[in-house]
């Protein structure tokens, strides 16, 4: 009897032992190979007089941006993912609500390394950039000179990538690249707007064959991104494309520039101060002549913009079990 009790006891305590133990074995957290980063803003400015002696007109401005990043990283594998929007417009007195800025442009690139030490990649680079809404030639809102889809900017192609992640700096050099341009308006097509082949006409003016509304090319993409914080709380950013076409005017160079101070005042509210320089040789500008939108050559565009808002940046990693 004795001897069955103290085997009864024994085993109720490795029953036990082993029944604590399964308690206590979690699998383990693994950190997905995912990787997000997302930050909203809304930046807006207001002046108003009151009889005030120097003159002036009250206007209000607004501007709404975005900056949505996925990245996947594995071993020798990356790819990057990045989504950009802006869209700002003004009010001021006398005046009807008028555009400042309006922009949707997303990035994707693969790259691969031969080794997890190496910097340069073998790389794909594919580039999307358009707007949302109507642009015009102030103060003529009868006529746009741009649109949705007109133009739009494809650019895909295979290159290599230098990116150190510690300095965030990334260089890439495509030596072929296929970019397409749609201007899906078919008035702006029939003018030939932003490079597209324009309409025929007859002697009397009537359209022998419509506009085209589609212009590819092949060519060289260099494309430089760094950012680093130059003063405490003072965060600077470069990013410039380069793109010369190898059938059309080789040597005649794409350009698109942007440069960005970011001021950081608490965690959700920052000043920001940007410009960029835009040239390409496909693009004619207009204005306006006694109420008459007339084209001329191409020019340098350069664009300014200052101002202070909110900004909310979220980051997630997210958490699988296996």
């Amino acid at each position: 009897m004795f001897k069955k009790s103290i085997f009864l006891i024994a085993s109720l305590l490795l029953l036990q032992n082993g029944f604590s133990q399964v308690i206590r074995t979690k699998i383990p957290d693994t950190i997905s190979n995912w990787k997000s980063k997302n930050k909203v803003g809304f930046d807006i400015s207001q002046i108003s007089f009151v009889n005030w002696n120097a003159g002036g007109n009250n206007s209000i401005s607004g501007l709404l941006k975005g900056n949505f990043k996925r990245n996947y990283s594995i071993d020798k594998l990356n790819w990057d993912n990045e989504l950009i929007f802006r869209y700002g417009i003004n009010k001021q007195e006398g005046q009807e609500l008028r555009k400042t800025d309006d922009q949707l442009q997303i990035n994707s690139t693969v790259a691969f390394r031969n080794d997890t030490i190496s910097k340069w990649f073998y790389a794909g680079k594919f580039n999307f950039n358009t707007q949302f809404y109507n642009g015009y030639s102030y103060p003529n809102t009868d006529v746009s000179i741009s649109a949705p889809f007109a133009p739009a900017y494809f650019f895909l192609g295979i290159g290599a990538e230098y990116f150190n992640k510690k300095e965030h700096l990334r260089f890439y050099l495509s030596p072929l690249t296929h970019k397409t341009t749609l201007v899906l308006n078919q008035r702006l097509a029939n003018e030939g707007a932003f490079g597209v082949d324009k309409a025929i006409y007859d002697e009397n003016g009537n359209i022998v064959s419509l506009g085209k509304k589609s212009r590819t090319e092949l060519g060289v993409l260099v494309t430089n991104e760094w950012e680093t914080e130059i003063y405490k709380n003072i965060m600077f950013e470069n990013r410039i494309s380069l793109y010369s076409d190898y059938l059309n005017h080789f040597g005649n160079i794409d350009v698109n520039w942007q440069i960005q101070f970011e001021m950081t005042v608490n965690e959700y509210v920052k000043a920001s101060i940007g410009t960029q320089l835009i040239y390409d040789d496909d693009i004619k500008t207009k204005k306006q002549v006694d109420n008459i939108q007339v084209i001329s050559g191409p020019k340098i565009q350069l664009k300014q913009i200052m101002g202070i808002g909110i900004v909310y940046e979220f980051k997630k990693k997210t958490i699988t079990t296996g």
